[in-house]
This record gives C-alpha cells, structure tokens and sequence, in this order.
C-alpha cells in the first residue's frame, strides 16, 4: 500500500527538480512527458482505479516508470519565458493535468472495448468476476472526460485569450491549435451526444480515443517535430 504513493511521490520530486529552474519552468519533450506519465499514474491510483480494474496499472505503470526516466535521456531545454506571469503557469498546470486526466480515460476506454468484444463473443475473462459492472466502469470513465473536457476548455480559453502573455506572440493558427481544437470538438460533441442520446458503448469509446490522440498530437506530437526532428 506505501509503495506506490511513495513511487508517485519520487516521480513527482524528480519532475519537480528538473522542471522549475532558476530561469523559469524548462517544459522540453521530456520534462513534459515525464510529468504527463506520472500525473496519469497518481490519477489513477487516486481514483482507485488501479483496484477497480488492475489492468489498467499494467499499461499506465510502466509507461510512468519510462517517463521518470525522458528527461535524463532528452536533453532539449526549453525554457519558459513567461514562467513569472500567472496565467502561463495556470495554462501549463490545466493543460498537462487535463491530459492525464484524458490518457487515464483513453486507457480505460480501451480495456473497456476488450472486454466488450469478449462478452459478445461469450469468451470467459478471468477479471470479469472481480469487476464491477460494465455500465458503472463506463459512468465512471465519462466522469473522467468530463472533467478532462472542463480542464481542457479552460486550457483552450487561457491560450486564446491570452495568448501574448503566455507565448509572447498573438494567437497563430498552426498544427498545434488545429489538433487541440478538433480533439476538444470531439469531446464535446461526445459529452453533448451523451447527455441529449445516451450515447454509449463500442461507438463512445472510439470517441474517447480518437478525441485523446487529437489532444496529444497537439501538444507532445507538435514538441516532439519541433525538438526533435527540427531541432528547436
């Protein structure tokens, strides 16, 4: 029971240490990435979905793990210039927090699928007994998109509006904006589809993933052209 808070809370230090500079917050690919992996893990493990559904820690754990390791073995720094200004740090914070909060839903609306398929199929699964119902894991996992969609909006907001303050430039319309903006359409129109038809199932849970992806081409696909493969 101690040793994942206490793996969460070593994550968190190191993430910490390496992040906040006496220059400002350094958010290159694998700072971000690192703290993205580990905000998925201790979401997870608060939510207690890591009992609820186990296999969720076999896909989430390790790719924590990983991540603590990203910003040791990618040297990109990437300096935040307007770490100072309240509302860069706020947009950050959302932001990052709103993609755990969406790679968690991704994962368990995947694991979901699976056992779907296998239930129409009448395949036995041994994690089925231990499961709660499939219409509960489901209400929890829009739960979930919910709150990601909310942060995710706030994040979208803060970046339109003030855009100059944060980034140091007016609004630009660029991949990442296109990605960000199609990732929060689907899940809105999931959310919307949900409230006025009930939308659940196979359908939904594509929804989920697809409207995940969008969001993470957005942020760390745009970091990791730019850092990467450009070299900026």
């Amino acid at each position: 029971m101690w040793l994942m808070p206490l793996a969460i809370a070593l994550h968190a230090l190191l993430a910490a240490r390496t992040i906040a500079t006496p220059t400002g917050f350094d958010v290159s690919l694998g700072n971000a990435m690192s703290v993205v992996a580990g905000l998925a893990a201790a979401l997870a493990w608060l939510s207690g979905l890591l009992k609820t559904m186990p296999a969720i820690g076999t896909i989430v754990l390790p790719v924590a793990a990983a991540g603590s390791l990203l910003p040791a073995l990618m040297r990109n720094v990437h300096r935040f210039a307007y770490a100072d200004e309240p509302w860069a740090a706020i947009h950050v914070a959302v932001a990052l927090v709103a993609y755990a909060l969406l790679i968690v839903a991704a994962v368990q609306a995947i694991l979901l699928m699976g056992f779907e398929k296998r239930l129409h199929r009448r395949l036995t699964d041994p994690q089925a007994e231990t499961l709660p119902p499939l219409l509960t894991l489901e209400q929890f996992l829009f739960r979930l998109v919910g709150a990601g969609f909310a942060l995710l909006t706030v994040t979208l907001v803060t970046g339109i509006v003030f855009s100059e303050q944060i980034f140091g430039r007016p609004l630009v319309f660029s991949h990442k904006s296109v990605f960000s903006v199609l990732g929060w359409l689907t899940f809105g129109a999931l959310l919307w589809g949900r409230w006025r038809y009930g939308w659940r199932g196979r359908v939904a849970l594509r929804w989920i993933i697809a409207g995940t992806v969008f969001v993470l081409l957005a942020y760390l696909g745009s970091k990791f052209v730019l850092e990467v493969l450009l070299g900026r």
